[in-house]
């Protein structure tokens, strides 16, 4: 027999904690009193197991699950469903870690791509990467056009659609991808540097692969994608089923869950195949911690088995300003991703790019000339 572990916090008073955790067991393996259940194969192989309580705090426990891996059939929705599902309802649970017997994480190989992969596409061996984003949405496609075309002859290595761009009557997918990555390449035969449209798939399984094929066909090589709101199974199969993109996951609803941001964005979406996972920077828009973002960042860069490790990209706030600090933080294997404080620039764009750009860039030299007088 195969076990699969998962791990949670649970608030309790401390004579309820056991109970509560046999409870947990129950309701994420055979949602049902022991008493109903009349199959000892059941019982010895199904129901899952409270593997240890451990006291966090006054009123929190950290109990961790033994569940059967027969029980997941090589499912992504099912594999979530048993790991979180209707624990997932309760509001003194938080999903906080898990860990997959090698026969089932081999069913889930993660990126296509990974750091070496996106390092291998932009010709940059060593050096941080860049992203931009174009916004706001409801602006012309002439417009959103000339922003990709001011980007890339910046040196921004991806250029990506703002995530609440999708196929609005303003903003018609198929002709914004045609003229976004017409921008895009004419922009990098001009600078000689390879940078890259990525645009944002959103809608029905129907209307991913539609799209898909629509960006293939154009020889797109990056997507953005919210796997969260087009849902984990949809994007898993899209991952198998176009190998040949560069995923940029957004955490586009994220936030609504009860599972931590170091799972969710930092393993979860890089099981399921996102090459380059975009999180919230501490110190922006957003109320993560430092220790939060660098969390993220730590797994998904962490050894994995066979896994390819994804690429971390900090969004949400960020500031030109900042570069050196955000590198020191993050190190070398990192995309920063930077829209609104570029866009703020207006007329002065382009030199707000170039300087984007410059200061990533000479940062990696300065880690370089570090480490040969080492």
């Amino acid at each position: 027999m195969a076990w699969l572990t998962t791990r949670y916090l649970v608030d309790s008073e401390p004579e309820r904690i056991e109970a509560r955790a046999q409870a947990l067991a129950l309701e994420q393996s055979v949602e049902c009193p022991l008493g109903a259940i009349g199959d000892q194969r059941v019982l010895d192989d199904i129901v899952a197991r409270v593997a240890g309580i451990t006291q966090v705090d006054d009123s929190r426990y950290r109990v961790e699950l033994k569940i059967a891996t027969q029980t997941v059939g090589g499912d992504t929705a099912q594999l979530m469903n048993m790991m979180f599902g209707n624990c997932s309802l309760l509001d003194n649970v938080q999903f906080v870690d898990f860990e997959l017997p090698p026969e089932l994480l081999s069913l889930y190989p993660g990126p296509n791509h990974g750091i070496s992969g996106i390092r291998a596409l932009l010709g940059a061996p060593g050096r941080p990467m860049t992203s931009a984003a174009t916004k706001p949405q409801g602006l012309p496609i002439s417009e959103l056009a000339r922003l990709c075309k001011t980007f890339a002859l910046g040196g921004v290595d991806i250029i990506k659609d703002d995530h609440g761009i999708a196929d609005q009557a303003y903003s018609p997918f198929d002709e914004r991808i045609r003229v976004c990555q017409a921008a895009v390449e004419a922009a990098s035969q001009t600078t000689g540097k390879p940078s890259f449209y990525a645009p944002n798939l959103i809608g029905t399984p129907r209307v991913l692969r539609e799209h898909s094929r629509m960006a293939r066909d154009l020889g797109i090589r990056a997507v953005l994608i919210s796997p969260m709101l087009v849902g984990l199974p949809a994007f898993r199969d899209l991952v198998d089923e176009f190998p040949e993109f560069v995923y940029l996951a957004h955490p586009s609803f994220g936030g609504a869950t009860r599972m931590t941001p170091e799972l969710l964005f930092g393993r979860l979406l890089r099981l399921f195949g996102a090459d380059a996972v975009i999180f919230v920077n501490y110190g922006g828009r957003f109320a993560y911690s430092r220790e939060e973002s660098l969390s993220i960042a730590t797994s998904l860069r962490a050894h994995w088995g066979e896994v390819r490790p994804a690429l971390p990209v900090p969004a949400g706030g960020m500031l030109v300003e900042r570069v050196d600090e955000l590198l020191e933080f993050y190190g070398p294997d990192t995309m920063l991703l930077i829209g609104g404080n570029l866009l703020e620039a207006r007329e002065a764009l382009l030199d707000r790019t170039r300087e984007f750009v410059a200061k990533v860039h000479a940062h990696d030299g300065k880690r370089s000339a570090a480490a040969g007088s080492l």
